[in-house]
């Protein structure tokens, strides 16, 4: 899958540090020129469905388990490649220095109709709901939030730029 950009947030020289690499997938679905998003009212901001692979899981059923499981997605179908981003953060926990985050992302399509979301306890207590969106005014939104917010994570640097890339290329 080709790489569209890598960001390293650790601001450190990565010499004898320890690096988890974690992969995850990201679903690209358009409907009547919207697209499909994540809100996630802790954080304000949007983001693509999609999330962490499973030991022993291919990337495309985790991009269907993801996808089903955050915005209640069926009949996912005509799945292709979009892009690669990878990430570097620190790490906090005992075992590594820093994370590194592969997100393959891929365009796809679903039923209109979305049934009920299966989501985790902290994706409940964040607020996230699916939505159907305009694409520039998840961009504007995003950027708003980038300036404004302090409460903002680092993913939004990631979903603010895939959603820019994705307005230049798909729409």
């Amino acid at each position: 899958m080709k790489k569209l950009i890598t960001f390293d947030h650790t601001n450190s020289d990565f010499s004898g540090k320890t690096v988890f690499t974690r992969p995850s997938t990201r679903a690209i679905v358009f409907n009547n020129n919207k697209i499909l998003l994540l809100f996630t009212e802790r954080y304000n901001d949007f983001s693509l469905p999609g999330g962490g692979v499973d030991k022993g899981e291919s990337l495309v059923d985790a991009l269907k388990r993801e996808l089903n499981e955050e915005t209640g997605a069926t009949n996912i179908r005509n799945i292709a490649e979009y892009g690669l981003i990878e990430e570097y953060r620190s790490w906090y926990k005992d075992d590594y220095d820093i994370i590194n985050i592969l997100s393959y992302c891929y365009t796809c399509q679903i039923d209109e109709q979305l049934s009920e979301q299966k989501l985790e306890d902290y994706e409940v207590n964040n607020g996230m709901k699916a939505v159907w969106m305009d694409i520039h005014d998840a961009i504007k939104h995003n950027q708003t939030t980038m300036e404004n917010c302090t409460k903002k994570g680092l993913s939004i640097v990631r979903e603010t730029f895939l959603l820019q890339h994705i307005a230049e290329n798909l729409t």
